[in-house]
Formats: structure tokens, C-alpha cells, sequence
């Protein structure tokens, strides 16, 4: 996959990670550190790490295995957030986990439903997988909204199911497959057409 590859919808846009992006990474997450901290997940062995470089270069090692596809979010050419792509299994699963985080500075913009929507069309349509799944703490409400604007269904939950601030955490699932995108996922917000969804959890 080319370095140089992109998605873009108006001001946002997802690119991959590059190895120089590691001091970008490492700059946002750690000056935003209270915001990130109660959604990012941990070591359950031993302290969490801020090498960012050695996080990228496994990134990069992910993307050259075809397990992951690692993004930045970008908002008017500026980094703001980070978009992963991950668990990719093609044949009889065919699907993947999205997980994703921005910096408070830009939140409630429409930039978050945006980037996930472009990874979740890049995935049904390009790639050709069957089924994106996103895994939400019950606490994080900013999360919620962001797959409830798309129309991801609710799954059920699962209990103790990422090591997320230092303690397994239970995890909110939200999916959806290509069958019922089949216009795109993106174009069905833009266009208005996502049906309402009241979550019962």
C-alpha cells in the first residue's frame, strides 16, 4: 500500500502512518494526556509504553502483515487524531476493528463520524471485507454518538473485554456489514438517511 494514499472528504482526511509521524504522535497524546487517558488502552503486564517510534514500527510491521491498517486523521491538513484499522480477517470472517481517537481541540466537528466513515467504505468497498465492528466503553458517550450518527447496531456487550486505564474494562459492540450500506456509509449520513437508533443498554 502506497505511503502516499489517502481518503478525503472535504476537511478530513485519513493517510497512513509514516515512520517520521511518531514525534507528531507522541506531541498529541501526551500534551492531552486527561483526555486520552480514560479510553487508552494499557499493559496488563507491566507499564504502559511511550515509545512512540517502536508503536509505529510495529504499526508498520501490522500494515506490511495485512492485519492493520494504521491512518492519522488529518482536519485542514493539520494531524488531530489517529484511526486504526485492525484484526483484519478476509475468507469466512471477512472483517475487522475499528478504534480511533482525536484531540479534544476538535471534537464535536463532525471529524470523528467523518474518518470512520471513510475507513468503514474503504473497507466494505475496496478491500471487500463483510463486517466492521467497534468496541465502545459504556462510559464514553462521545464514542456512542459517533456510531449512533452512522446507524451501527447495537450488539450486546462484552464483559472485561480490553485492558483500558490500568483495569479490564467492559466493551459496548457496534457493527455493521456491506449488505446494509450498499450505497455507502458515508453517503448515507451526508444524505440524511440514516435511520434513527435509540440504544437500549
Amino acid at each position: 500500500m502506497n505511503n502516499f494514499f489517502a481518503l478525503t472528504h472535504q476537511d478530513v482526511s485519513l493517510r497512513l502512518v509514516r515512520a517520521r509521524d511518531a514525534k507528531t504522535l507522541e506531541r498529541l497524546v501526551l500534551s492531552n494526556r486527561e483526555w486520552l487517558r480514560p479510553w487508552e488502552a494499557t499493559n496488563p503486564h507491566g507499564p504502559t509504553s511511550f515509545d512512540f517510534k517502536a508503536q509505529v514500527r510495529s504499526l508498520l510491521r501490522q500494515l506490511d502483515r495485512n492485519e492493520t491498517i494504521p491512518f492519522l486523521i488529518l482536519y485542514k491538513n493539520e494531524v488531530v487524531g489517529q484511526l486504526n484499522v485492525a484484526n483484519i480477517l478476509h475468507g469466512s470472517v471477512s472483517s475487522c476493528v475499528i478504534g480511533y481517537w482525536i484531540i479534544p481541540e476538535v471534537a464535536g466537528r463532525g471529524i470523528t463520524p467523518t474518518a470512520v466513515a471513510l475507513a468503514m467504505d474503504y473497507m466494505f468497498t475496496t478491500i471487500g471485507l463483510h463486517r466492521v465492528e467497534i468496541a465502545i466503553r459504556p462510559e464514553n458517550n462521545a464514542s456512542i454518538r459517533v456510531v449512533q450518527k452512522l446507524g451501527l447496531r447495537y450488539e450486546g456487550l462484552k464483559q472485561k473485554y480490553i485492558h483500558i486505564n490500568s483495569d479490564w474494562r467492559d466493551h459496548l459492540i457496534f457493527a455493521l456489514t456491506a449488505e446494509e450500506v450498499p450505497g455507502g456509509v458515508l453517503n448515507r449520513w451526508q444524505r440524511g438517511e440514516v435511520p434513527k437508533i435509540s440504544y437500549d443498554f
